[in-house]
């Protein structure tokens, strides 16, 4: 059911949680099989109530822009015959570098246009996907509005962003190229990547980026490195090499160095 704001007084984010989760949707197995990893790093579990650590994702975008595409392809409803029934949030389990979390996935920016729940929408995440399309330049000029808002609402915290160009699969529409949305997420120090909803083109690495960053800023640095020497482990020689000069020469030269910032913001297992 939409919120009517006039119905509502302002709540702390811990209620408004539980309110707009009563729209959720929780796979079953059968769905849940419809996103399953070849990697032994990443698969997806058969439940929400796991022992992990339970994450709120808020989507944000203009409409039209795949938010929700994205959030069902999440929750493994989109080819259903029930997803217009799914709901707005999307609850899952999945297991990133050999550990699982749990996320809810809420896709609420548009349930009913409401000034008072887009406030508290900015307050009550613990990691932002800010999505636009690569076919429509206002869209992602409206995405660099939501970071500048999601800064000021959250100015002392260091919260996860990823910013999507999503549709990337429609070359001869684009609008938005790479450089540019590399060069927003570096201005506005967040990550980037590029997702296609039609083909699943990097949704599930958003998905398990998302939580790698959350698990950067809230667990603790032996934890942190701990993952980090597991993933090094599988790089190859000339991959470290390549990514240890690359350091060097940025530390001497701020242009270098901003472009080795532009090409790490690629990058969803770093800060």
């Amino acid at each position: 059911m939409p919120v009517d704001e006039r119905d509502l007084r302002p709540l702390p984010p811990d209620e408004l949680s539980g309110l707009v989760r009563c729209t959720s949707y929780s796979p079953g197995g059968a769905h849940r099989q419809s996103w399953a990893s070849d990697s032994s790093d990443s698969v997806i579990s058969s439940g929400s109530d796991s022992d992990g650590s339970l994450y709120k994702v808020i989507l944000l975008g203009e409409h039209g822009v795949g938010k929700t595409s994205l959030a069902r392809i999440f929750g493994g409803v989109e080819d259903c015959a029930d997803a217009e029934e799914a709901g707005n949030t999307y609850d899952r389990s999945i297991i990133v570098d050999g550990e699982e979390a749990s996320l809810v996935v809420f896709d609420i920016w548009e349930q009913d246009d409401s000034q008072w729940l887009q406030n508290h929408c900015m307050k009550m995440g613990d990691a932002y996907i800010i999505v636009y399309s690569v076919t429509d330049k206002v869209s992602f000029e409206k995405a660099s509005e939501l970071r500048i808002q999601l800064r000021r609402a959250r100015q002392t915290e260091d919260i996860p962003i990823i910013l999507v160009g999503n549709k990337s699969d429609l070359v001869r529409s684009r609008e938005v190229s790479v450089d540019e949305g590399r060069a927003c997420a570096v201005v506005f120090d967040c990550k980037f990547i590029e997702t296609s909803a039609a083909l699943h083109h990097n949704v599930q690495d958003l998905f398990e980026g998302i939580v790698r960053q959350i698990r950067l800023r809230k667990d603790s640095k032996e934890d942190n490195a701990r993952r980090m020497a597991n993933t090094k482990r599988r790089e190859s020689i000339s991959k470290k090499a390549k990514r240890f000069l690359g350091r060097i020469v940025a530390k001497n030269n701020k242009k270098m160095a901003f472009k080795a910032k532009s090409k790490s913001c690629h990058d969803l297992s770093v800060l």
